[in-house]
């Protein structure tokens, strides 16, 4: 055989995995474009929660057991359908028991007096949790056991065994008293108090602050005092920060607790209760089950035009999009964070806060869909200076407030200030040269942070993603992938990344490879096409050829076989909740191909 006969082959070899390249690329952007609403953006769905749906029974239980009495058994019977088999109820379907759910679902039941109606279920959730505690469900191990899963972060471990007394399970002796007094102090107070909970469940600190006091009131005649005196007022702040729709962040559990925490203190006709009662029929789910939040619709819209083709949108589109995403950035002060003008949220519905993934997110963007004009310069400054405004002394940036730091969700994170350095590179050049210098000292102050949070294997943790297949649910692949994405974008603008940040993370990024060439967490379990998808975009055009080529094949096999649209559970929400949306995988795995297909100019 010649030298010529050899290679007909791999020529013959490299066109088919080219043409199958575009062909999984060419079904993966119809198949999210298809997904545009009428209003001409995306809005994506959540998955259904055990928990919210627990969340949300209790609290229309205690409103108003029998006007809500459809809900309530729509919701019991969707949680007695999806229980897991070992008993208990995990945050998904897909998701493994916990007990903060397990302990949750079991509460609703009670509320409802739903336990001779579902014996079974009663009888294996009870048995769970004795295993989980490591005692009698009733007794001291399991409220132990759920504060011990949050440590000195109150946040939701008050809510959850709040629940369970009000709903009989436990004694009100098991819930320990929350400050709620000081949210009568001026907000900007907050961070230097040091509060047990982060700063986005002032409504929790109150309503359930109130309701615990109320249940059993301290013996601390000066603190019963102080209390007993800005009761009325610490209720006027919960009515100013409730949004319109009377959902809490957009979140039911948030709502469910504040709105169960008033009722059960009898005042089931305040406002507060009336408009989270109101939220919560509204967003029930077909099924019965409620969401942990409506929807991530700006989210998933920034990320859907950063990952299409630039020829995937009509001119049409991209006005469309361009003017919906001005549209939602905040003009005001946000009555809820007090958040300076200039931000994103997730959503753009009324319990939308803005913070610092939605802002980067929208900035990069609005600079996608191009024709930056002096709107979008005008958006772009304001949304630059707003991130300027959020980051932290130690150069990172944190999700919502400055400087609170206290608890996990509100310390700097990588994945946030990663995400926030490519928005400053890439709006540098059109920002005015006083903004410009602000600009160049927090990117270094960013990479600096960068530098020192990188852990010594080279990988780096995210904040609100996660895997319940790794170690104390880590995601090395998610939070690596998104930083080296960053720096990589930062060194062709011409920044200097110090140290071997870049190559310890490529080398890592790509050991974190499956032998079916995908990627997971990072330490065992199933390869997803949300976790492979970000790992193949990141090592894109490295020296990881082989890597990225196994990775390819694994997606585009994927598609191939219809099972890329399975999406699974590795967003983490408030509390360390698990979720899925069911355009992440549609999304992460366009834009990788599209990255792929790029470099191979295969893409216009």
């Amino acid at each position: 055989m010649t030298a010529v006969e050899n290679v007909e082959p791999r020529t013959s070899n490299l066109e088919h995995r080219t043409e199958r390249l575009r062909a999984a690329l060419d079904a993966a952007t119809a198949a999210l474009l298809a997904e545009l609403n009428a209003e001409g953006h995306w809005r994506g769905q959540l998955s259904a929660s055990a928990l919210s749906t627990a969340t949300a029974v209790v609290a229309l239980a205690a409103v108003d057991r029998d006007a809500h009495g459809d809900l309530i058994r729509g919701g019991l019977d969707w949680l007695a359908e999806n229980v897991n088999a070992d008993g208990g109820w995990g945050d998904t379907v897909q998701s493994r028991s916990n007990i903060s759910t397990t302990a949750l679902c079991w509460a609703a039941f009670g509320m409802a007096g739903a336990d001779a109606e579902h014996p079974s279920a009663i009888e294996n959730a009870e048995a769970w949790l004795a295993r989980a505690s490591d005692g009698n469900p009733r007794a001291t191990a399991l409220p132990a056991a759920i504060a011990a899963r949050y440590g000195k972060d109150r946040t939701f471990s008050v809510p959850i065994l709040m629940t369970l007394a009000l709903s009989g399970r436990l004694g009100w002796e098991h819930v320990r008293p929350l400050p709620f007094e000081l949210a009568a102090l001026p907000h900007q107070l907050f961070g230097a108090l040091q509060l047990p909970v982060v700063s986005y469940a002032l409504p929790a600190l109150i309503a359930i602050g109130q309701t615990i006091h109320h249940h059993r009131p301290t013996r601390n005649p000066f603190a019963r005092l102080v209390r007993g005196l800005t009761k009325a007022k610490t209720l006027r702040v919960l009515e100013s920060i409730q949004p319109v729709n009377g959902g809490f962040l957009e979140a039911t559990p948030l709502t469910s607790f504040v709105t169960m925490s008033l009722a059960a203190m009898g005042l089931a006709e305040h406002s507060v209760v009336r408009k989270g009662a109101a939220f919560l029929r509204a967003s029930v789910q077909p099924d019965g089950s409620w969401a942990i939040d409506t929807d991530l619709a700006t989210w998933v819209t920034t990320l859907a035009i950063k990952a299409l083709p630039r020829s995937a949108l009509t001119p049409e589109q991209r006005l469309t999009l361009r003017e919906w995403l001005l549209g939602q950035q905040y003009r005001v002060e946000h009555p809820y964070t007090h958040a300076a003008p200039g931000g994103w949220a997730w959503t753009d519905l009324p319990g939308g806060v803005p913070d610092a993934d939605d802002t980067p997110g929208a900035l990069l963007a609005v600079l996608e869909l191009g024709a930056v004009n002096a709107e979008t310069l005008a958006a772009g400054q304001a949304g630059v200076e707003w991130l300027l405004g959020l980051q932290n002394r130690d150069g990172g940036v944190p999700t919502f407030c400055r400087g609170w730091g206290a608890l996990p969700f509100d310390r700097s994170s990588p994945d946030l200030t990663a995400h926030t350095l490519r928005a400053w590179s890439a709006w540098r050049v059109h920002l005015p040269p006083p903004l410009q210098s602000r600009v160049e000292r927090a990117i270094a102050r960013g990479l600096d942070f960068l530098l020192r949070s990188q852990r010594p294997d080279g990988t780096w943790l995210p904040l609100w993603f996660g895997n319940e297949h790794s170690p104390d649910d880590e995601n090395f692949t998610y939070g690596t992938a998104l930083v080296l994405t960053a720096l990589r974008e930062l060194e062709l603008r011409g920044y200097s990344i110090p140290g071997a940040m870049l190559p310890r993370a490529v080398a890592q990024l790509a050991r974190l490879q499956g032998s079916d060439g995908g990627w997971n967490g990072g330490a065992g379990g199933p390869s997803s096409v949300e976790e492979t998808a970000l790992a193949v975009e990141a090592l894109a055009g490295t020296a990881q050829v082989g890597a990225v080529e196994r990775g390819v094949a694994w997606l585009v096999a994927r598609v191939e076989s219809g099972a890329w649209r399975e999406p699974a559970a590795i967003g983490f929400y408030f509390a360390r909740l698990w979720y899925y949306e069911r355009l992440y995988p549609l999304i992460f795995l366009t834009g990788a191909l599209r990255q792929v297909a790029a470099l191979a100019r295969l893409a216009p």
